[in-house]
């Protein structure tokens, strides 16, 4: 009896330090949407979503890419340490009149949610 306690006590101990030594990014933003609100047509249209690698490992962004060409996300080049924090910076093009809803998705080496959406909405005024 004594032998399988040991035996059992020892495997979980093992478990334990294995789930203790495994590696793996995080990725955590600051905010996952942006409301420009009511903005003139022609206006600044970049904003930057701020994030984290909260992780122990480090955090690859593979790919970036918008719903329509109106949209122009921007990567970070290399790795994020854990961490570090750093950004994805988003042009949408402010001549398009009217009000819009756009999704930035974003691919990552993260292993629970690999993909991760960002949402970005307001209204262009006319050109006066």
């Amino acid at each position: 009896m004594k032998t399988t306690n040991y035996l059992n006590l020892i495997l979980i101990l093992f478990s334990v330090s294995l789930y203790a030594q495994q590696t793996f990014p995080q990725i955590e933003f600051d905010s996952t949407s942006i409301d420009y609100g009511t903005i003139e047509n022609g206006s600044d249209g970049e904003r930057v979503f701020s994030f984290k690698n909260t992780g122990n490992a480090d955090l690859i962004i593979t790919n970036v890419k918008s719903s329509c060409g109106c949209t122009i996300p921007k990567k970070p080049e290399g790795p994020i340490a854990p961490g570090e924090r750093s950004e994805i910076v988003v042009r949408y093009d402010t001549k398009r009149v009217g009000p819009f809803r756009k999704t930035i998705t974003v691919s990552t080496n993260q292993e629970d949610n690999p993909i991760i959406a960002l949402k970005l909405k307001g209204t262009v005024l006319p050109k006066q």
